[in-house]
């Protein structure tokens, strides 16, 4: 006898054009998203500025009213950087000014140095190297005045940053005015249970994103004090401003330490050569190996709550995908994924205990029921 043969079964017409409707449907949104990724990473930015400022003003809106605390903590956070600039801007031109009438004299002296060394002699006499950098130095101050030419043509950039950076600052004040509101309304139209949960995690969200900012300052502190501390021990002037330098590259994760101990390692080049150059160039590598692996995953650990492992992960990840921005928001990310987790689990168990708990109960009912059945049956019967 053969076997009966199945037939397949026939896939209906609505559910072959629903999954292409959602595949499209996916397709134009991952599209849209490309196409508005500038936009959407300003909103981003912006969500994340206006988060790390909001405990300030909640702060401050307790004794004045909002729209004043809004301004003040506003205000003030435009003008650190200006007051930073102050400090740093005219003694690094005076001195790059100097550098650039210095540099003949400095090419001599290496002449001199070649020329008084056998083989440095002959590799001179064989490739003019010196004679090379002479030329060039003495070039060099003739050459600057194309510099204009150059910041025009960066001109352009510089007024799309502006723009960029004044749209970025309206959306965060609106965001910080507007959205206590915005989320209220949302969690109002939520069940009771979820809008609990909601609100718990928006409110550990916002107090991670907080936390991050103040711990990244006091890890730029750190750094910034304790450069300062070495300059002066190896005797280098502008302490101050080189050391405002690194507090301010060290807000940028990964990437901004080197690029700090770079800038301030020439200016040693040019004061003390070799030995603060040296000196600083050792410090600059052993802190910056404490910083990457003990200081910042230990203050990000106590400040969001993420293990360092995790705190690491994240910044590779997020500066590798979309650069300094992505570095600069991965670890609040990372925080606020961790804390929807959090959430998202404890859900899931306590709906999965609920539901064991009724089977349990209907469980133990069951002969109960039964007997119950039975009896109602009989008297049926009867």
């Amino acid at each position: 006898m053969e076997p009966i043969r199945q037939r397949p079964r026939d896939i209906p017409t609505r559910a072959i054009l629903r999954t292409v409707g959602i595949i499209v449907l996916v397709a134009l949104g991952l599209y849209l998203v490309y196409v508005l990724r500038r936009p959407i990473g300003w909103v981003f930015i912006a969500g994340f500025i206006a988060i790390a400022l909001s405990g300030p003003v909640n702060s401050l809106g307790r004794r004045v009213p909002r729209g004043l605390a809004i301004a003040v903590v506003y205000i003030a956070m435009i003008a650190l950087p200006f007051t930073v600039a102050a400090l740093i801007v005219p003694p690094l031109l005076s001195e790059a000014a100097k550098l650039v009438d210095n540099l003949p004299t400095y090419a001599g002296d290496v002449q001199r140095f070649v020329e008084g060394n056998e083989r440095l002699r002959d590799l001179d006499e064989d490739y003019q190297v010196a004679q090379k950098l002479q030329d060039r130095a003495e070039q060099l101050p003739a050459k600057l005045g194309d510099a204009a030419q150059v910041l025009g043509n960066v001109g352009l950039g510089l007024v799309n940053s502006i723009f960029a950076l004044i749209t970025i600052l309206i959306l965060s004040v609106f965001m910080v005015s507007s959205g206590p509101g915005w989320a209220r309304a949302l969690i109002r139209l939520q069940p009771p249970e979820r809008a609990i949960r909601m609100n718990r995690a928006l409110h550990e969200m916002a107090a991670a994103v907080g936390n991050y900012v103040a711990g990244a300052i006091v890890q730029a502190v750190v750094a910034g004090l304790l450069s300062y501390i070495v300059l002066k021990l190896i005797g280098m002037p502008f302490a101050l401003p080189l050391a405002m330098v690194v507090l301010v590259f060290d807000l940028v994760p990964l990437v901004g330490a080197t690029i700090a101990a770079v800038l301030v390692g020439l200016v040693t080049v040019f004061y003390n050569f070799p030995t603060a150059s040296i000196i600083w160039l050792i410090w600059s590598i052993v802190y910056q190996q404490v910083e990457n692996t003990l200081i910042q995953p230990q203050i990000q650990k106590r400040a969001v709550a993420v293990h360092p492992f995790v705190v690491l992960v994240a910044v590779l990840f997020g500066s590798t995908l979309f650069g300094v921005v992505g570095a600069l928001l991965a670890i609040p990310v990372a925080a606020s994924a961790q804390i929807a987790f959090k959430e998202w689990w404890a859900w899931r168990n306590d709906h999965t205990v609920v539901g064991l708990t009724d089977v349990d109960s209907a469980t133990t009912n069951l002969p109960v029921r039964r007997s119950t059945e039975l009896a109602t049956e009989s008297a049926v019967a009867d």
